[in-house]
């Protein structure tokens, strides 16, 4: 296209959009090549096409997912922060939920430097990361939350009936195990049915998504979870008591009947059976 005022020049990269070599390219035509070029002139120009445009939404994706995740975590907390009537559960589940993440992101890292990792499932060579494939992935955050609320809705149930934290930790854990790990079975073979594809992205799906569950609902949810309980103690149910009176009552899976049951607050910092 070109008119008296406007000209394009189309300039053809020897590297794929995704490649380091043309990022490094774009942005050398727009910091100093370009500016360079028509210094003086009063021309306009704009670096755009196909690569460019990718590079431009690589970076704006890349800028807006710190806000995603604090949204997701801030509100995840909130919830649980009603739900559970704690300050120390959310916390808890935040930092959880976000190395189950962490790790899924480290395993897709290990698989794209094409290593022995990646050669497992058909990636020989350095690959860039997709940036939509990071978005995609933080979904693994929702399921998480899934299997701690209910993790925490069967302990919180004995801790409700007798005030002991271990028992109600151990009561809990031993009445969900064997479901979260069936669940999580079921998840990682849909999600490394992905593998064989001939689509990285799909490869790369299939195998955070299934080691972010793996770890989730192992190491995470059965081992971690239930030991930083049993650490914190009674403390795990702590919340203040001028906060606790103002909140609005929450109930996962409806209200509860304690009927007959007496949890002493004196030795339970502000909790009351709801």
């Amino acid at each position: 296209m070109t008119s008296p005022r406007v000209r394009v020049l189309t300039i053809t990269p020897t590297t794929g959009p995704q490649d380091d070599a043309t990022r490094e390219l774009v942005g050398r035509l727009r910091d100093s090549t370009v500016p360079g070029a028509t210094a003086g002139t009063g021309a306009r120009v704009h670096v755009g096409g196909a690569s460019a445009q990718s590079i431009d939404s690589a970076t704006d994706l890349a800028r807006r997912i710190p806000y995603l995740i604090t949204g997701v975590i801030v509100l995840s907390m909130l919830l649980l922060l009603l739900a559970f009537r704690s300050i120390a559960i959310p916390l808890k589940a935040a930092a959880m939920n976000l190395l189950s993440v962490a790790a899924s992101y480290g395993v897709v890292a290990l698989v794209l430097q094409g290593g022995w990792a990646g050669q497992l499932i058909g990636i020989d060579t350095p690959t860039p990361l997709p940036p939509f494939v990071t978005v995609l992935m933080f979904a693994v955050l929702c399921l998480s939350m899934d299997y701690e609320v209910f993790l925490l809705s069967r302990v919180r149930e004995p801790w409700l009936r007798h005030g002991d934290n271990a028992k109600a930790v151990t009561e809990g854990l031993a009445g969900t195990g064997r479901v979260i790990t069936a669940a999580a079975a079921i998840m990682i073979a849909v999600f490394l049915a992905f593998v064989p594809s001939t689509e990285i992205i799909l490869k790369l799906i299939g195998v955070g998504m299934a080691s972010a569950i793996l770890l989730d609902a192992t190491v995470v949810r059965l081992v971690l979870v239930p030991a930083t309980m049993h650490l914190l103690g009674r403390r795990t149910w702590w919340i203040p008591r001028r906060l606790d009176r103002r909140m609005p009552e929450l109930h996962v899976e409806g209200r509860p009947d304690h009927a007959g049951t007496d949890v002493s607050q004196s030795d339970t910092p502000a909790v009351t059976p709801r």
